[in-house]
């Protein structure tokens, strides 16, 4: 037997009903929608589809190069000199000479012309300018200025504490070895023996050489550059004398306290920067 069913009409639920199912549903829609972001952070966390992530560059440097020594106007002349420069034999030179305070004629053996406007001179040994303290402005000027500018790249370069200095290295006697960028430090003097040494370094390394007394290159020594080091980087810092002896084939800038000796045949590839004088006898001097 079939019943009938009736359809109730316009049945009404009472107020109390209707705010317990409004808040059931809802708490079944949040806890659904937390169930299918965690499904969702699940799938993304075992694909294998690289994700979009965001990083922070956190690139430290690990350069700790020093600087080259900085010489100021001074890298305007190939010999610098504050008592005078002398020569003998068949010298050449490419770039500026200069000397001051001292006047002109301490510049000996060179056979000066002087310019028409009589702010320099010129010499068949010299590509390049002759400059002294009493020629015509604004030459003066100049000259004080660069003397200036040598005198305190010496005391920096001398004063010069990072990177950590070596100390005493070999005892001095730098003959055979190979160095490598860096400060080194002497309270003696320095030998390089004819057998030479080898500086060994990249094109933008530094060696700065602190010498607290005398450098000296016996004859026929040979400064070797490795691996794309360059002589404008190369800096001998000499509290006493530095001299070359004969046949020398010499790298870097000297900056001397007093005396630059260079002695027969020698050729040398940077400046020479003296707080006395500079003499050569029948040498080539270029810098870089």
């Amino acid at each position: 037997m079939i019943k009938k069913i009736g359809l109730v009409k316009n049945t009404r639920i009472p107020q109390g009903q209707k705010s317990s199912k409004k808040v059931t549903i809802f708490c079944g829609m949040a806890v659904l929608a937390a169930l299918l972001m965690a499904g969702c952070q699940k799938d993304n966390s075992t694909s294998t589809t690289p994700q979009a992530s965001i990083s922070t560059n956190l690139t430290s440097s690990t350069d700790v190069d020093a600087k080259p020594v900085y010489l100021g106007t001074a890298v305007n002349f190939t010999i610098l000199s504050e008592t005078g420069i002398s020569t003998t034999g068949v010298t050449a030179i490419t770039g500026n000479i200069g000397v001051s305070p001292i006047a002109g004629t301490a510049i000996t053996g060179f056979g000066l012309k002087m310019d028409a406007s009589n702010q320099f001179s010129t010499t068949p040994i010299v590509t390049g300018e002759v400059f002294a303290a009493n020629y015509a402005p604004p030459t003066p000027a100049k000259m004080t200025t660069a003397i200036s500018d040598m005198k305190t790249a010496f005391t920096k370069a001398n004063g010069r504490t990072f990177p950590a200095p070596l100390t005493e290295k070999f005892a001095g006697d730098l003959s055979g070895r190979t160095l490598h960028p860096g400060l080194y430090k002497w309270g003696t003097g320095v030998l390089i023996s004819g057998v030479g040494v080898k500086l060994s370094g990249l094109a933008d390394d530094v060696w700065v050489f602190q010498i607290a007394k005398n450098l000296t290159v016996s004859n026929g020594a040979i400064i070797t550059l490795e691996g794309g080091a360059q002589a404008k980087n190369i800096f001998w810092v000499v509290s006493g004398k530095a001299t070359l002896g004969t046949a020398v084939n010499f790298k870097g800038n000297i900056l001397s306290k007093t005396l630059i000796s260079v002695n027969t045949g020698s050729k040398v590839t940077g400046r020479l920067l003296a707080q006395t004088a500079v003499t050569l006898i029948a040498d080539d001097v270029y810098p870089y």
